[in-house]
């Protein structure tokens, strides 16, 4: 029997359609270039980020190396500039720490603000004048 996977409402943090994140390098929990989730995303890569050189750094430091290219999974490393659907215990973890890189907030799923309130993604918002 298939298991489908049924998306959460493609929708951002101020309630409209959610735009893409990243489609160079391919991101998103769907690999569709958006910060789409359900309910098998346990991580919520629900926030669109800009990484940093001084953010990759921190990552790498908590296990988790977003540099280094993974082949078998078709994932390319990221660089500095790059846009990604970060896990959003992990962007509140980099924030309280003073790492967090700029977020992107028309391309930041809704469901991040189930654990990181609006307010504090505004004062890192890339796409807000």
């Amino acid at each position: 029997m298939a298991v489908t996977l049924q998306m959460h409402e493609s929708l951002n943090v101020f309630g409209d359609p959610l735009i893409p994140c990243s489609t160079d390098p391919l991101t998103g929990f769907f690999r569709d270039g958006c910060c789409n989730t359900n309910d098998q995303d346990l991580g919520s890569h629900t926030v669109c980020v800009e990484v940093t050189r001084e953010f990759l750094k921190f990552s790498a430091e908590r296990g988790n190396d977003l540099s280094t290219p993974v082949e078998e999974f078709g994932f390319p490393g990221l660089t500095p500039g790059d846009r990604w659907c970060l896990c959003a215990a992990r962007w509140l973890e980099a924030q309280k720490a003073e790492k967090a890189p700029r977020v992107h907030l028309q391309r930041t799923h809704m469901r991040a603000l189930e654990i990181v309130p609006l307010e504090v993604l505004r004062q890192y918002a890339a796409d807000l004048n």
